[in-house]
């Protein structure tokens, strides 16, 4: 996994359309009127997530589709696979201490932070 994959999905427009890539492959008309955006930025945002490896175009007669391309997410699901773990042994541990906690303590602690 390259730092590009990183740079690319730190903006939050491409990630909405890696969002909107989920449901499937989807023309660039489509996504500039469902993210509300001109065609031009789309097509800049479209453009690094090629670049990364994110997504494939085909051309389909005068369109073309794009679609995500599943190997850079497996890379970066891997290299998240060690702080899930950290996370689910947070969780983990704060459902251990909520369990220990009576419904006063929760009311009262729910007090405390209104």
């Amino acid at each position: 996994m390259s730092q590009t994959t990183f740079e690319a999905v730190a903006e939050p427009a491409r990630r909405r359309i890696l969002d909107l890539l989920l449901a499937g492959e989807r023309p660039v008309g489509a996504l500039v009127t469902e993210l509300m955006m001109s065609q031009p930025a789309v097509s800049r945002h479209l453009r690094v997530l090629r670049d990364a490896g994110l997504v494939t175009a085909r051309t389909d007669a005068q369109r073309r589709l794009y679609r995500i391309e599943p190997g850079p997410f497996a890379a970066l699901d891997g290299w998240l696979r060690p702080y899930r773990r950290m996370w689910a042994a947070s969780l983990d541990a704060l459902a251990e201490h909520l369990d220990t906690m009576t419904d006063d303590d929760l009311e009262e602690d729910f007090d405390d932070h209104r």
